[in-house]
């Protein structure tokens, strides 16, 4: 029997497509997802929690980490992967320290913890491609830092937290920084859902700034093997950037969405203005991944949005009355 995975920040969906990579990929013992919320309705887990070998626990991060502990200690997973964040760094500028609070405070607060465990074999943090900030080329992990929203440097803090300690403590660690990840199941305030279900719906997409910004997408299945890799082969301490090869424009992106929804882009879209703090290009420089542990993406933007097309046709009665609004909570 493989090993016990317990992946924190499991609730959202890119911690379900991991949980469900694993469960298919990596006979585990057991696989635990652990978030803040109840399970969200089968749009938004895609039945995870029905498959053999798969649990699921509300615990707190921030406000319930004695609680978190109890049940890391009672399981005591080989592995743990660790999603948990504030995110969207546009809403960031408004009430930051949360931002601190979760990304680095409390994720330190549990790593500390984490060292006195003798049954942890290594921690992953999923950490993001933000802190490199707007570039003009491809991005390896040793470029300078230089995040553009309190959110990414809030997560930059973590991962400096996380090199120190791998460094004096051995802590045994590896940093995951990928691309914008989209699945289906993700969240109705993220473009890519969001022009789906404005696609299906008769809506227009507010395109911000004319969609001129650049950033790099990747399926969180894609995401989930690049984990499953690490956890099976990285050395510790490694810092891996994961992403695909070229960025691609959010008007090339959403004129995609179209194609897959069969739509005229005009018929989905409505330019708006641009949002605070909006970079101007995302992209990273993988080679690393690929040259210590074979890894590069599988899935094409293009098959990518049709699985989300079909996931926005079989979910369309759940999803039509859901808030595509970004709701930021403790």
């Amino acid at each position: 029997m493989g090993k016990t995975y317990a992946i924190i920040g499991g609730g959202g969906s890119f911690g379900i497509h991991t949980a469900l990579y694993l469960l298919d990929h990596a006979n585990p013992k057991k696989v635990i997802g652990i978030g803040r919320n109840p399970m969200r309705e089968e749009a938004f887990t895609l039945n995870v929690d029905k498959r053999p070998g798969y649990e699921y626990h509300a615990r707190h991060i921030t406000y319930e980490l004695d609680l978190l502990l109890e049940l890391l200690d009672k399981e005591k997973p080989d592995v743990i992967i660790n999603y948990a964040a504030q995110g969207e760094g546009a809403v960031s500028w408004k009430h930051s320290w949360r931002f601190f609070e979760t990304n680095s405070m409390a994720l330190a607060r549990l790593s500390e913890e984490l060292m006195k465990r003798d049954w942890l074999e290594r921690f992953i943090q999923i950490g993001t491609s933000e802190m490199y900030g707007s570039v003009d080329h491809a991005t390896a992990e040793d470029e300078p830092i230089k995040p553009s929203s309190p959110y990414a440097a809030s997560k930059v803090a973590f991962d400096m937290y996380l090199m120190s300690v791998h460094k004096f403590l051995k802590f045994p660690m590896n940093i995951l920084r990928p691309s914008n990840a989209y699945c289906p199941g993700q969240l109705l305030h993220r473009v890519i859902p969001k022009a789906v279900l404005c696609g299906l719906t008769g809506q227009k997409l507010p395109l911000h700034g004319g969609g001129g910004a650049e950033k790099s997408y990747i399926h969180a299945r894609d995401l989930a093997r690049a984990i499953y890799m690490t956890a099976e082969k990285a050395e510790f301490g490694k810092i891996y950037n994961v992403g695909p090869a070229l960025p691609t424009s959010i008007r090339d992106l959403v004129a995609k969405t179209a194609d897959a929804l069969g739509l005229p882009f005009e018929q989905l879209c409505e330019m708006s203005g641009d949002r605070l703090g909006q970079d101007s290009r995302y992209w990273l420089d993988s080679s690393a991944i690929k040259r210590d542990l074979g890894w590069e993406p599988q899935i094409s933007l293009e098959d990518g949005l049709k699985e989300m097309v079909a996931w926005g046709k079989q979910y369309l009665p759940q999803i039509r009355g859901v808030s595509t609004d970004y709701v930021l909570r403790g």
